[in-house]
Formats: structure tokens, C-alpha cells, sequence
């Protein structure tokens, strides 16, 4: 099986993906939840545990966004470092996001328990590790940081438990976990609908507005009515400008190879590069291993080579795994948060019953069930001990002033490419399977060629906030460098912020 020309997840080709029929009613329900990946399904979940009705669309399948692109690591071993979270957050910040996580891990087990869920959880330690030339002193500041965060049983280790690959010195985390994140999504889907929830795929939401009865409408122009509406879209789709200020897009990379069964020890790994990597085992669903390396990230819709990302990738991977072959190869989007940690709850200077889950830095899996465990105790009115440090509202704090004033250059710098020449100076030069950016008077297009030759052309401006779009080859994409936002070959919404298509162009008739 050769996936070097697509982009497609090994959960992609292990797993069934219940469907859903569109909304085609308007209706009325305790919670509208507009997402069904794990922050939306595991608020719904938890909501209908509680008693409470609620109803989830979703512009695509269940689980067709970015939780089906994740690596599903669980971990309250803090991407972001406890050693930054403590300078960011204080001592007690820094002790309830490694709690609030591992909060999240034991709910994650806990549905699996409850319900029975046949995905692969397994509790199993994490190593993080040094790349080659960099510092023991870093791990042992992070020692002593993970102990203050309430961590006591991290370890320093003289090496990580891999045979052919001598990692030095690391830390050993126990108690983390890993699972198939599809078919723990469909078991939680399962279950919402046999507790009285409704779940609609192929339901694109245009509309939100909170108030004392919210409203949501599709854009087949059916509306619900609820008491409270969650948003959770990975990226925000009901804020033009608050949030996205506080968080930036990442692309990652991600390769799926096999390996010899029982070569590779079943733990979690990473290491502190720059950009950092991250690997596990997966089954393949034959009784074989395949080994998941993640890594090469960069700014969404900024980088023109993504096979060259993937190769280093590889290259990366071969030098340390015993890889037979690389049969899967995909690419996710993370949403960095300026503080490090996600934003939870009601949505900033909007109505106090519309809530936003966003801000996942890394570790979608676990701070989306986060996600449900605190806007659910929102919702019903409940404390929650973890809702001050995630909230949305928040002043955060940049993480480096330097790299704070250089992300609003790097802005500036994207809504100047309105001025620029496009990428080609003629469609002629774009080749079958490809998109590049055109300048046709003062506009410019997103012009895509398909398989057939057929040219297709659309504005190039994201209406979200007027960014111009780059072309994704790896993902046969175009992704709006400002925020975000990303769209299919044909122009056609696929990540929010922006919540309509590339507008359409008529194609200039051949001479």
C-alpha cells in the first residue's frame, strides 16, 4: 500500500466511521453543540449523562476534522513544558493543567470502561529525551518542575527503553496512555444517540447568535434553537477577532511506518527539538506495528515544500527505528496558544451562554476532553476548579515578547502578498493535480488544475479576514496563512475560522 501521494491517516484505514444524516428540520434542544470531534462529542456525552438533551452538527462526517489527524497521545506531560508553564502561569497554574490532564486521561478510561469501547486504550510511560548535543541540565530543570507540578513519579533515566537508538539521558513519565482515536469517537457517538442526543453530519453551520433562546443555522437554512450553544470547531467559527489574536495555526507532519512487531518498545516518546518529535506504536489492524513519527512543524499556509518536510521527516525516523516501509503519510493543524495552554469556556465579550474549545497546542485529545468536562459543569452551573485557568477571556501573557512582536510582523507580512505577483504568471504553467496563485488585475485567483486538465479558479481572499491563501500540495489544499482557515482544491470550507468558501470566478474563455 503506497499513500506517498495522498494524505490519508492510518485511523483513516483502520476504523469504520459511523454516519449521520444531514439537518433537514428546524428543532429545539437543551445544548447545540457545532463540532463532532472529541471536544464537541465528549461535551455532549457528558451533557447527556447529566440529563441534559443535545444536538451536534458537524460540516463533515463524524470525527472528519482534525481528531481524526491526530497522533492520539494522552498525556498530562505537558507539550509546552512545565518549566514555561510555571513562568507563565505560576506554581499553582502549572499544578492544574498536569492535574486538569490527567483528569482527562482518567475520563477518557473511564468512558472506555463504561461503555465498553473496543479502541486500544492502554496506560503506558512517556520519555522525553534530548536531540543530540542538547543539555541534561534542560531535563533536570523539567524534573524538577514536573515534581513541583505534582508529577512525583517522573524519573530521570539514563536512556529510554529503544534498542537500536541511545536516546541519553531521559524523563520517564508513567501513567500516560495511548488509544485509536476513531473508534473511541464512535463509540462516544453511539452513545450520545442511545441517551436521546442527535448527532447531523454534512451540516454546515453559517449562523450563531447567544441570547436568552441562541440560534443556529445551517447553510441548507434550517435553524435550532437551544439554551446554550458550544463551539467547538477546533478553531473558533463564531469569532472573527478576539481569540484568533491570542493563538496561531501550525501545519505537523506525520508519517506512519511499519516496523517489526515487538522491535519497538510500546511507550510514548519525544524530544526537546525544535521543532520537536513526537512517536508511538499503532496496530495495523493485521497483527502487525506501525510506528507513527510526528514533527516538522511551521506556520499554517507558509511553507512551499511539504514533501521536503516529510523526507526529513523519514529521514529522522529511519536513523533511530528499524522502519521497513512508510505506508502512511499525513498532516494536522494545532492551534498555539500565546500562553501555552487552551482556551475553555464562555466566549469573550459575547453572551454568557454561547462556549468556545479551542487552543489545543498539541495535545487535542486530552484537552478536548477537558473541554467536555468543563463546559459541561458551566452549562449546569457547577464550580469547576480548572474553568478560571483555561478561560477564554484570560489575559495571556506571551510566552517570548520577542516572538510575540515577530508573529504581528509575520501578520503584516501576509496581508502584503495583496501586493505581490502571483505564483505563476499564467494558468498555462500550472501542471495537472496542482494549484498556484495568479494576479488578474488588481485580484488575485486560486487556481487549481485537476487530474483531467479541467482549470478551476476562485478568489484567492479567505473571507474570514482578507488573508490570501497559499497552495498545500501535500494536502491539495489552500490554506490561509493569517489564520488559519482552509479550503479543498475547489475553493470549498474545510477548518474554520472562515465559515464560507473561496468566492467563485468565472474561468477567462481559452482563445
Amino acid at each position: 500500500m503506497d499513500h506517498s501521494g495522498t494524505s490519508r491517516s492510518v485511523w483513516m484505514e483502520t476504523a469504520e466511521r459511523p454516519d449521520y444524516a444531514p439537518l433537514d428540520h428546524n428543532g429545539e434542544t437543551d445544548v447545540i453543540v457545532v463540532g463532532a470531534g472529541i471536544a464537541g462529542l465528549t461535551t455532549a456525552y457528558l451533557l447527556g449523562r447529566g440529563g441534559r438533551s443535545t444536538i451536534v452538527l458537524d460540516a463533515g462526517p463524524v470525527a472528519s476534522g482534525e481528531s481524526e489527524r491526530t497522533t492520539a497521545h494522552l498525556a498530562n506531560a505537558m507539550d509546552d513544558r512545565f518549566t514555561e508553564l510555571e513562568r507563565l502561569h505560576g506554581l499553582h497554574g502549572m499544578q492544574f493543567a498536569a492535574e486538569s490532564h490527567g483528569a482527562a486521561i482518567d475520563q477518557i478510561a473511564a468512558i472506555v470502561r463504561d461503555e465498553q469501547i473496543e479502541c486500544g486504550f492502554e496506560r503506558l510511560d512517556g520519555y522525553l529525551f534530548a536531540p543530540p548535543g542538547g543539555l541534561r541540565d534542560a531535563l533536570e530543570d523539567e524534573l524538577a518542575a514536573a515534581h513541583r507540578a505534582g508529577l512525583t513519579e517522573a524519573a530521570l533515566v539514563r536512556r529510554a527503553p529503544l534498542r537500536g537508538f541511545n536516546t541519553g539521558p531521559a524523563l520517564r513519565f508513567p501513567d500516560q496512555a495511548q488509544f485509536h482515536p476513531l473508534r473511541y469517537l464512535a463509540g462516544l457517538a453511539r452513545a450520545i444517540v442511545r441517551d436521546g442526543g442527535m448527532i447531523h453530519a454534512h451540516s454546515q453551520v453559517v449562523e450563531i447568535e447567544g441570547g436568552h433562546r441562541a440560534r443556529v443555522r445551517t447553510a441548507a437554512g434550517y435553524a435550532l434553537f437551544g439554551k446554550a450553544v458550544v463551539i467547538a470547531t477546533n478553531s473558533p467559527i463564531n469569532d472573527r477577532v478576539v481569540l484568533h489574536t491570542k493563538q496561531m495555526p501550525y501545519r505537523t507532519y506525520v508519517i506512519g511506518a511499519r516496523v517489526p512487531r515487538g522491535e519497538v518498545p510500546r511507550a510514548l516518546y519525544w524530544d526537546t527539538a525544535d521543532p520537536y518529535h513526537y512517536v508511538r506504536l499503532a496496530d495495523d489492524g493485521n497483527g502487525g506495528e506501525i510506528l507513527v513519527i510526528g514533527g516538522e512543524d511551521h506556520r499554517t499556509g507558509q511553507d512551499d515544500d511539504p514533501a521536503a518536510r516529510y523526507s526529513r521527516l523519514e529521514r529522522w525516523a529511519r536513523e533511530r527505528f528499524p522502519i521497513e516501509d512508510v505506508t502512511y503519510r499525513w498532516s494536522g493543524q494545532v492551534m498555539e496558544p500565546v500562553d501555552g495552554l487552551g482556551f475553555i469556556g464562555r466566549n469573550p465579550g459575547g453572551q454568557d451562554n454561547v462556549y468556545v474549545a479551542t487552543g489545543d497546542s498539541g495535545q487535542g485529545m486530552t484537552h478536548g476532553t477537558l473541554a467536555g468536562i468543563i463546559l459541561t459543569d458551566l452549562i449546569a452551573g457547577r464550580p469547576n476548579r480548572w474553568a478560571e485557568l483555561y478561560d477564554p477571556a484570560r489575559k495571556s501573557g506571551a510566552r517570548d515578547p520577542i516572538e510575540f512582536v515577530r508573529d504581528g510582523a509575520n501578520i503584516a507580512r501576509q496581508y502584503a502578498r495583496w501586493l505581490t505577483a502571483g505564483d505563476v504568471e499564467d494558468a498555462a504553467q500550472i501542471p495537472a493535480g496542482c494549484g498556484a496563485i495568479l494576479r488578474r488585475g488588481g485580484g488575485k485567483i486560486a487556481a487549481y488544475r485537476d487530474e483531467a486538465g479541467e482549470l478551476h479558479e476562485c478568489s484567492a481572499v479567505c473571507p474570514h479576514l482578507g488573508g490570501i491563501v497559499s497552495w498545500n500540495d501535500a494536502e491539495k489544499s489552500w490554506d490561509c496563512p493569517v489564520h488559519g482557515s482552509r479550503f479543498d482544491a475547489l475553493g470549498k470550507v474545510v477548518n474554520g475560522p472562515a465559515k464560507s468558501d473561496l468566492a467563485p470566478v468565472r474561468v477567462p474563455a481559452k482563445r
